[in-house]
């Protein structure tokens, strides 16, 4: 199983970004999906989830700002995130948790400056 994160980049504040997490292989049995973001030197703090019944949830920081969803036929989980800001800067994750593991992406990096 291997997550790919996308599309991260330069992007002038107040901008617009999509993410996409392509999901290669299968996995069973899902509980939760989600995008977590890591600046250097702090901790890996959460973004966005989405339960296998649909249910999201969103750090007060990008509520209203982003949101996370899925395309089954892709195999994809997305990050539309809008009007951003410098403190979106850092290096965002994929992952994936089902009763047995947790799954993580390489991470794809993304940079709000004007």
């Amino acid at each position: 199983v291997q997550l790919v994160e996308s599309g991260g980049g330069l992007v002038r504040p107040g901008g617009s970004l999509t993410l996409p997490c392509v999901v290669y292989g299968n996995i069973f049995n899902i509980n939760v999906m989600g995008w977590y973001r890591q600046v250097p030197g702090k901790q890996r703090e959460l973004v966005a989830t989405l339960t296998s019944g649909g249910s999201t949830n969103y750090a007060d920081s990008v509520k209203g700002r982003f949101a996370i969803s899925r395309e089954i036929a892709k195999n994809t989980i997305y990050l539309q995130m809008n009007s951003l800001k410098p403190e979106d800067t850092a290096e965002y994750y994929c992952n994936i948790q089902n009763t047995r593991s947790n799954y993580w992406g390489q991470g794809t990096l993304v940079t709000v400056s004007s």
